[in-house]
């Protein structure tokens, strides 16, 4: 058995909990926040017997989609500001971080 913790971004977070709840997969939704960008994310936890994880990493593929977004650089804290040109750069956004963990056992009470 295998414990996939998967962190995406909360605008995908509602597409893939139903693609996974369409496969039968459990799924724990919980709130979490991104070190980076400083924007919600959602971590989901899914277990599931290891034959069925190509399939999961499939749905959250699938699911996941990376795009660019403008974002306004964090103003230097403590340093010169006069050279601080607050200017928006783009990144990518989107996508999944997903942890694939081995599990000793399961109890559901």
């Amino acid at each position: 058995m295998k414990l996939l913790i998967a962190v995406v971004q909360d605008k995908d977070s509602n597409r893939l909990i139903q693609a996974l709840g369409d496969s039968h997969f459990k799924t724990t939704k919980l709130a979490s926040t991104g070190g980076f960008l400083k924007e919600g994310n959602t971590t989901l936890m899914i277990g599931c017997e290891d034959h069925e994880v190509d399939k999961a990493l499939d749905l959250i593929r699938d699911n996941c989609s990376q795009r660019e977004q403008m974002v306004a650089p964090i103003s230097p804290m403590g340093g010169n500001a006069d050279s601080y040109i607050p200017k928006p750069v783009k990144v990518e956004v989107g996508g999944a971080t997903v942890f694939v963990l081995p599990i000793e056992s399961f109890f559901q009470f």
